[in-house]
């Protein structure tokens, strides 16, 4: 994967390190709380951060073969972050020779700073160097914003799923892209 852009000095490939698994932990939880706290409950969010962000979880998707996962740092400080991944790492197998964009996420206090887009652009160039065809992601039914930020980029609505949080189970969009 060639590094042209000057905005990919901004990325940085999030490691197995337990520092980096305690940075990327915490921007998880942080991230989720801040878009999805205000409609689940504490117990939910909880129950839903200790299955999906712990350290060992997040040291086992670090590691798999076909995901990545970086930080996108802005003046020092991590602003977001992108997950990705392909093959038989994917979530889900609704497009077998796809590539998924499973997390991409802005802390709020950087969001309106077109951190978004960039994280966009990172995963469309990785799907595109890996000569992927498609990229689908999941988004909830309720999250307009995000829902029209990605029909800006291409994304078109194929289906859905059930995305439980805790013991809620939502509904999430699948949004496709041909590329």
């Amino acid at each position: 994967m060639a590094i042209t852009d000057q905005e990919d000095l901004h990325f940085q490939l999030v490691t197995d390190d337990p520092l980096d698994i305690e940075r990327l932990q915490n921007i998880c939880k942080q991230t989720f709380t801040e878009t999805f706290g205000a409609d689940n409950t504490d117990e939910d969010l909880e129950k839903f951060f200790a299955e999906a962000y712990a350290p060992d979880v997040l040291k086992t998707e670090l590691n798999a073969d076909s995901s990545q996962t970086y930080f996108y740092n802005l003046n020092g400080q991590i602003a977001g972050y992108l997950k990705v991944n392909w093959s038989n790492d994917q979530t889900e197998l609704f497009y077998p020779d796809a590539f998924e964009i499973q997390r991409i996420y802005v802390l709020k206090r950087f969001q309106h700073l077109h951190i978004g887009g960039r994280l966009m652009k990172k995963a469309l160039s990785i799907a595109k160097d890996l000569d992927k065809s498609q990229v689908w992601l999941g988004v909830w039914e309720q999250n307009t914003n995000a829902q029209g930020f990605y029909h800006h980029y291409g994304f078109r609505q194929v289906s859905q799923h059930t995305f439980t949080v805790g013991n809620d189970d939502q509904t999430d969009y699948i949004l496709l892209k041909d590329l």
